[in-house]
């Protein structure tokens, strides 16, 4: 029975046998940026730049969980040629390892934006990325259903992996707006769509018709920071994304709370849920540029019969810098504690 749910957890959680692909995901979507949408390239309200890590388990508890890493950075540029608006670059790279077949996805992307002042309290932002995406199994560690001949899987199989490894360009492009009536409200929304080029991804002859067609995919959200006082900030956020029968909606929210007095230390604490699925919650804390993140993801679903609860763990850390010091007492867009 062991065998069979472990072959049952690879052949969903992996997905691309005769379905259709699906995309890497992290719980903690406001801090995946760039792979949220590309629209937020270069979007940095407080600062010139950011560097992020990402790294996320799921499913420990059973025999093959899978894990995922992304590490990214983004810069502003031209910010103080244009007097209403700037570029901004970044790059962002993702590894996801998943089953006993040893499924290893990478994904490099680049991305460009630009970011457009309506005005002194809006901004809207338009971007791109193009990236290149690898996939590589190693066959001799899977298990096919017809293998199996009542004990074991020691049975001959009809599936034929014509290759071990696919790779295939990936275009994605998104809009986001933003709006400051204060400077203790702080709204942003955007929406982004991925796979622009259906690109084609299969291990097995294309002959056979059944290729994996990438659909597009489509990624929404919302968030908002708003200042209490000088103690609290609260940062609600909504992400809503479908992709061909698939789709996640995640939303909640959380607070950072200021220990130092003068916003140099910060306790952050929240908590977010996918209906249905996962309750989910964060703890982390930020010292002066630096923000570090935790959540745990609680199974809710039925799949808490599996692996006892146990979803996944995902750790987050983040850098945010200013190229000079000159530029230090800059407006912030988004609320801030006060020095």
């Amino acid at each position: 029975m062991k065998y069979i749910l472990t072959y049952l957890f690879i052949f969903f959680s992996a997905g691309w046998f005769q379905s259709t692909a699906q995309d890497l995901r992290f719980s903690q979507f406001f801090n995946t940026p760039l792979s949220t949408n590309p629209a937020n390239t270069g979007f940095l309200p407080s600062s010139d730049y950011r560097l992020g890590a990402h790294y996320r388990e799921q499913w420990a508890s059973i025999p093959v969980p899978y894990t995922t890493m992304s590490v990214y950075g983004d810069f502003q540029v031209l910010r103080n040629l244009i007097s209403t608006g700037w570029f901004g670059v970044g790059g962002l790279i993702f590894q996801d390892m998943a089953g006993s077949g040893t499924l290893r996805s990478t994904k490099t992307y680049a991305s460009v934006a630009y970011h457009q002042m309506l005005g002194n309290v809006s901004l809207l932002s338009a971007g791109f990325n193009m990236g290149f995406v690898g996939k590589r199994v190693n066959t001799a560690n899977l298990r096919f259903g017809d293998m199996w001949d009542g004990k074991f899987f020691n049975g001959p199989t009809s599936e034929i992996l014509i290759n071990n490894a696919v790779n295939y360009l990936d275009l994605q492009a998104g809009l986001n707006y933003a709006i400051f009536p204060s400077e203790n409200i702080y709204v942003h929304m955007g929406v982004s769509m991925h796979h622009l080029n259906k690109p084609k991804e299969s291990f097995f002859s294309s002959s056979l018709n059944n290729d994996n067609v990438v659909q597009p995919r489509y990624i929404y959200f919302a968030d908002a920071v708003i200042k209490a006082n000088e103690q609290v900030i609260f940062s609600p956020g909504v992400y809503f994304t479908h992709q061909a029968k698939a789709s996640e909606f995640v939303g909640g929210l959380h607070l950072n709370y200021n220990v130092s007095g003068n916003g140099q230390q910060q306790l952050i604490l929240g908590a977010y849920m996918r209906p249905g699925d996962a309750i989910i919650p964060m703890l982390g804390y930020q010292w002066k540029n630096f923000k570090f993140s935790f959540t745990y993801d609680v199974t809710t679903s039925s799949l808490k019969n599996f692996n006892n609860g146990m979803g996944a763990t995902e750790m987050y850390m983040q850098y945010n810098g200013l190229y000079t010091l000159m530029y230090a007492d800059r407006q912030s867009f988004c609320p801030v504690f006060k020095n």
